[in-house]
């Protein structure tokens, strides 16, 4: 969903607004070679929301930089619906009115962006689908005036599933789609992408806390749980997808190590890693983000810092 805000440095700054902490991450792209990753940092919060990013704002400069954030789990809504035959300038008119049964509050108060979903160059049919993502104007409206007030310029809001799609496209064999598994601290997502685009994305009620509070054999059952949906999804997807070959799954790295991507591993008929960040962005002004726990983090905020630098949905 984009805001406002002219050219300022290159690359995108994405800030995350926890309960406790102000993180940002700042990404550069170029034309050749890995995305250089300049900044991870975390601020400890004093005072309000607001409070906190004005003082970052003045001392680190925060004015001078493209700024995104992303939504929550809760905050909006991710449908995925048939395309609407119509103009390209008339699609998001038409998904507002295609979704407005969909949703637990008027249309008209909502904010909509829409995301193609590539169909089989192959297909006789051309028939296409498309997500609609969808939050409430109150939602929208409060980010933005946060940093309104703390007088930071905020380009972007994007949400998990785009993110974490950032970071999947960056792990894709030529001409070979991948999965990728997330825990946070809000449950779990599921991303299936192929050309750098996502097709297809699920939601896991199982988060990083439940993994790593869980002691035996609570935390074997939160596995097989895991592995059931994956098993569930990636049939999902080869049946709706046929035409793209996925190479593996991708399980993201928990702050600490429990195991978990060895389960799927041990369970599903294709290849399961545990990505390394380190393999694909440049971290050499970060050395700390190549440490695991680091990288579990700082996941969601590197995806959102990822952006091109044309700001693509």
């Amino acid at each position: 969903m984009k805001l406002f805000g002219d050219r300022h440095r290159p690359g995108w700054l994405a800030v995350e607004v926890a309960s406790d902490a102000v993180r940002l991450a700042h990404v550069r792209r170029a034309a050749t070679g890995r995305p250089r990753v300049l900044l991870c940092e975390s601020w400890r919060k004093e005072g309000s929301d607001a409070d906190t990013l004005a003082r970052l704002r003045a001392s680190r400069g925060l004015g001078g930089y493209r700024c995104a954030t992303a939504l929550d789990f809760g905050e909006y809504h991710m449908l995925q619906v048939d395309a609407p035959a119509v103009p390209p300038e008339e699609l998001k008119s038409a998904v507002r009115w295609r979704v407005k049964d969909l949703l637990d509050y008027p249309a008209d108060e909502a904010t909509i962006d829409v995301l193609d979903i590539p169909a089989d160059d192959g297909a006789t049919t051309r028939a296409r689908s498309v997500f609609a993502v969808c939050a409430p104007n109150a939602v929208i409206g409060r980010h933005v005036r946060l940093f309104q007030a703390a007088r930071v310029p905020l380009s972007v809001i994007d949400i998990p599933e785009t993110a974490q799609r950032n970071i999947a496209a960056l792990f894709e064999p030529v001409g070979r789609g991948v999965a990728m598994l997330g825990l946070g601290e809000g449950g779990g997502l599921l991303t299936f992408t192929f050309g750098g685009e996502l097709y297809l994305s699920r939601r896991i009620d199982i988060g990083a806390p439940q993994i790593l509070e869980a002691a035996e054999p609570a935390r074997a059952a939160l596995f097989d749980r895991i592995v059931l949906e994956l098993q569930r999804s990636l049939d999902h997807f080869e049946h709706q997808f046929h035409f793209i070959s996925l190479a593996k799954v991708l399980v993201a790295p928990l702050p600490a190590e429990t195991g978990l991507a060895g389960h799927p591993a041990a369970n599903l008929a294709i290849g399961v890693e545990t990505p390394d960040l380190g393999s694909v962005l440049d971290l050499e002004a970060v050395p700390s983000v190549r440490q695991p726990a680091m990288q579990a983090q700082y996941l969601r905020l590197l995806g959102v810092a990822l952006r091109d630098e044309e700001a693509r949905a």
